[in-house]
């Protein structure tokens, strides 16, 4: 019942209101992993497209994903402007529309996929594939007039009401051809995929059979490594396949990770691949001035995520890690070149995605307007973060997840900056954002960053600067808070002058630092939670 009024309240409250899609390019509050984006023309403005993004809902907060699927769009023209568009599956009632438990609980669902048929009469039709994973349920397929629902169950065991009949199991893909034919991807640890049935859009299409290890898994080679996270794309005539990789132990300098999104691609859409590369590394891995590799981010956990193309421009769509789990996971953008070579054995080329606080923003962020700590992109403690599934240990900076509530639409902040923190701020510890819109800098007079925090009663200081995270390695000193370490842990704003800014010639785009000192060390000198220049 929470995360049901919840939900109610996030309809209401986000009625009305722009949601400014930087990263993540969603409310603070809100948590879609798994994310698959698609491109579908807006039922309610016939000639117009959206961007609709399908994904888990992690609202169970203790395990993975939630008890409903929901969308969020945005329309093609303007990827500025999310609009929650509510519940649309919901897998508690059996195929008699009996509840399946007496406490009105239902399934949990995991990674989702859709998919859209054109039928004769040019009408369309919506496919959802929920990844229930429920004994009985598995393989389900739900279908819908809209592309925002609600979706309806269509794969029913005409004998048993607590079952359906389908092939897909974990992380469902489907993609439907130009042709009208239906092929179907998924698996754990081991690729799987199949032309389906375009009667059920669920089973194995008759005269045809399941390609096993459609592409080798991390066990079976060192180049393709799938892990798991299938989705489908076509791209003039290519066949795109991206997935989930682990990473070779000490590739790039670091440990192995599946905190990667990759690329296979083919002529045919079941195979045979080639594999192509990275798309997105949720490690923000980058060296720092003495040419070590590192990660500036979390350093593990999943990723699950796919690509669109809108206005000419293409995307990257993956997740995030956030907090000290993997159960609070949110929606991340960032854009890629993809160029394919035509033909019998031409070649798909997609760049590797940055990871930044950009999302859709890439003009950058305007610091004359209050930006979130959340949509930090940039976060190292004085040692590496590491990870034993399903938990987080860091030792500088993250993010704390925070839920929907009333409050934080008070006081500075709303749903445009909402109130999630940035915490464990420690000695040696780096905060990052990448990157500021330069050309939005005031250039002239006296400047201030205010900053809303919260003490932590430490001695120390906070040194804000530009261009890189060290004065060795070219950062431009911006200016100094300092902390007696008698402050009380309350709500404060700090005032930073900012001394050199008109001194800096910078144009375009520039990341923005903090760098923490505190007299004790691994003790947190403060949680922030927004900055303005003023």
């Amino acid at each position: 019942m929470f995360n049901k009024l919840l939900l109610m309240a996030a309809g209401l409250l986000v009625a009305g209101v722009e949601i400014s899609a930087q990263n993540p390019f969603l409310p603070l509050w809100e948590y879609i992993p798994d994310g698959e984006p698609y491109v579908f023309e807006d039922p309610d403005r016939p000639g117009h497209q959206r961007v609709y993004v399908y994904g888990s809902h992690d609202s169970a907060i203790k395990e993975y994903c939630g008890y409903e699927q929901v969308v969020w769009s945005a329309p093609v023209e303007r990827l500025t402007d999310w609009r929650y568009d509510g519940i649309i599956f919901r897998s508690d009632r059996d195929a008699t529309g009996r509840l399946l438990r007496a406490d009105g609980r239902g399934d949990m669902l995991y990674a989702p996929d859709v998919t859209e048929r054109i039928e004769a009469d040019g009408t369309r039709t919506y496919f959802l594939y929920p990844n229930n994973q429920e004994d009985g349920r598995q393989g389900m397929v739900a279908m819908a007039k809209r592309p925002d629902g609600p979706f309806r169950v269509i794969n029913w065991n005409p004998e048993n009401p607590l079952a359906t009949d389908g092939i897909l199991r974990f992380d469902p893909a489907v993609f439907t051809d130009t042709d009208g034919r239906v092929y179907g991807y998924w698996g754990f640890e081991q690729s799987f995929g199949a032309e389906l049935d375009p009667h059920t859009m669920a089973t194995v299409k008759p005269g045809t059979e399941v390609v096993t290890d459609m592409i080798p898994n991390y066990k079976q080679d060192e180049t393709f490594r799938f892990f798991e996270a299938s989705s489908m794309r076509k791209i003039e005539d290519k066949y795109v396949f991206i997935y989930s990789r682990w990473t070779r132990e000490g590739e790039n300098d670091l440990p192995k990770t599946n905190y990667t999104l990759a690329y296979a691609y083919s002529d045919n859409p079941l195979g045979p691949f080639t594999y192509g590369g990275t798309i997105i590394d949720g490690r923000a891995r980058e060296r720092d001035a003495n040419g070590k590799m590192r990660p500036t981010a979390t350093s593990g956990g999943n990723t699950h995520g796919s690509i669109f193309q809108a206005g000419g421009q293409w995307w990257v769509v993956y997740h995030r890690q956030t907090g000290l789990n993997e159960y609070s996971r949110q929606a991340m953008a960032a854009p890629i070149t993809v160029k394919v070579q035509k033909g019998k054995g031409g070649k798909v080329f997609i760049s590797e995605g940055e990871y930044t606080s950009e999302g859709f923003r890439t003009e950058g962020l305007n610091p004359t307007e209050r930006i979130a700590a959340g949509w930090a992109c940039y976060y190292t403690g004085p040692t590496v973060s590491k990870n034993e599934y399903p938990n987080f240990m860091h030792s500088g900076p993250y993010m704390h997840p925070t839920r929907l509530d009333l409050s934080s639409t008070q006081g500075p902040f709303n749903l445009k900056q909402p109130s999630t923190p940035v915490v464990n701020c420690t000695n040696g510890s780096t905060l990052g954002y990448k990157y500021m819109n330069m050309n939005e800098f005031p250039v002239k007079g006296e400047h201030t960053m205010c900053i809303n925090l919260v003490p932590q009663g430490v001695k120390g200081n906070i040194l804000v600067l530009l261009g890189a995270p060290t004065i060795e390695g070219g950062g431009i000193p911006l200016g100094k808070h300092e902390f007696s370490g008698g402050e009380k842990k309350e709500m404060t704003t700090v005032h930073i002058a900012l001394s050199n800014l008109g001194k800096v010639k910078a144009k375009g785009k520039a990341p923005l630092y903090f760098l923490f000192e505190a007299e004790k060390p691994g003790v947190s000198l403060c949680d922030i939670y927004d900055f303005i220049v003023r």
